[in-house]
């Protein structure tokens, strides 16, 4: 276990990270502002994590590493998303890949993984009906996006007719 003086400074230390974190994640995501670089950020993160592994009792119920996501802005029209957008956790270990492997094949005993670089983005959700594409929502906080079916309308990579017509499909 560990003195009170311990609680309140590894306490102090974890609200500590979340507000720079949630700062960090504010002037990256919304005001698209970065003050630190990812790998300063991912750090952060990463501490956090484990002080909650290591002291679950003294994680908050509002901290960053149980969101994912952001917030939805005000500015687009907030959707919630026909299949929940969720998100991967990042692997700093091979202790926390083999973890990761384990919950998996709980479920999916035959999984098979492709791996690559990771890559900066954004992440949304393409909705396709009888082939034509009607609505683009961002990750949002996966259960809820923002509508920026306009916006994607102007990607040139991003098919406003498939090829084939199959009712519903949601990418």
């Amino acid at each position: 276990m560990y003195s009170e003086t311990e609680r309140v400074k590894i306490e102090s230390e974890m609200r500590m990270l979340e507000e720079k974190i949630e700062l960090n994640s504010i002037m990256y995501h919304e005001l698209d502002d970065p003050q630190i670089t990812d790998s300063e950020y991912d750090s952060m993160f990463e501490t956090l994590m484990r002080l909650e592994e290591k002291y679950p009792e003294l994680a908050s119920p509002t901290s960053p590493t149980r969101r994912v996501g952001g917030r939805v802005s005000e500015r687009f029209e907030k959707v919630k998303h026909i299949v929940p957008l969720g998100s991967l956790s990042d692997v700093f270990s091979f202790e926390e890949l083999y973890a990761f492997d384990k919950r998996v094949r709980q479920t999916e005993p035959d999984a098979e993984y492709i791996t690559e670089c990771k890559i900066d983005g954004l992440s949304v959700s393409l909705d396709y009906q009888n082939g034509i594409f009607v609505r683009g929502l961002t990750r949002g906080d996966g259960e809820y996006g923002e509508d920026v079916t306009d916006n994607l309308r102007t990607i040139k990579s991003i098919p406003l007719k498939l090829k084939e017509q199959t009712g519903r499909l949601v990418i």
